[in-house]
């Protein structure tokens, strides 16, 4: 027996058609659902979350839940607008070595 769960169930999981710990026959069926309803959510939900699938330990397909740094920045890019100035941004994707940045300061021109 393979299970799939939500690793945290956010409100638009709690408000939605999807279920937790939903078990299926084979490996591959559980891979199949984890990620179909990955992307489903990805699609459907707010957008303040980003969903991804995981194997586990025993058996278990665990989808991930991690903040959209989309959402939190506003940035299309998806990159917090302070990247490269001495960012305190836990989600910040580039390095915050400023020594050599020229637009250090000058802002990403995103609001």
């Amino acid at each position: 027996m393979y299970t799939v769960q939500m690793e945290q169930e956010c409100g638009c999981f709690k408000k939605s058609e999807y279920s937790n710990n939903n078990s299926f026959q084979t490996q591959q069926d559980a891979y199949n659902y984890a990620n179909i309803v990955a992307e489903f959510m990805n699609e459907e939900f707010c957008s303040q979350h980003t969903f991804y699938s995981e194997i586990a330990e025993n058996n278990t397909f665990v989808i991930r839940v991690a903040i959209n740094a989309t959402s939190v920045s506003g940035c299309s890019t998806g990159v917090s607008c302070d990247v490269g100035c001495e960012s305190t941004d836990d989600w910040t994707l580039e390095s915050t070595d400023t020594a050599n940045d020229e637009n250090c300061g000058t802002g990403c021109g995103c609001s």
